[in-house]
């Protein structure tokens, strides 16, 4: 944490499990990975064991969509003869993959997923 005009920002989420190694991510990536997984950013949490197959889905889910709304605006732009958009240079499939796996791990360990504690 680090102080900004008097409060504390988070600059890193460190998620944390018994079954892998941490994941870090700037603050920034994590607040995306957590909205992906349908929470809200938070300095502090936890993926409960039982919960995290259907996180894990969310997660899938989530990159999928990001997919396929990429490739509908390209067809999109060609159809109508412009240039089409390019690909971000890091999709969220680069960025939620990390957590994902650790939470796969989790999973197949029956144990959660933690961070800021």
């Amino acid at each position: 944490m680090a102080a900004v005009d008097g409060r504390e920002t988070r600059v890193l989420y460190k998620f944390k499990s018994k079954a892998g190694a941490d994941v870090i991510m700037l603050a920034a990536h994590g607040d995306q990975a957590l909205q992906a997984l349908g929470r809200s950013p938070s300095a502090q949490g936890i993926f409960q064991a039982g919960d995290l197959p259907a996180l894990i889905a969310r997660g899938d889910a989530a990159i999928a969509d990001e997919q396929s709304a990429h490739e509908r605006a390209v067809k999109d732009a060609e159809a109508e003869g412009r240039k089409p958009p390019p690909q971000p240079e890091v999709m969220l499939r680069q960025r939620l993959w990390p957590l994902l796996e650790l939470m796969r791990a989790a999973q197949a360990a029956g144990t959660d997923v933690a961070w800021g504690v």
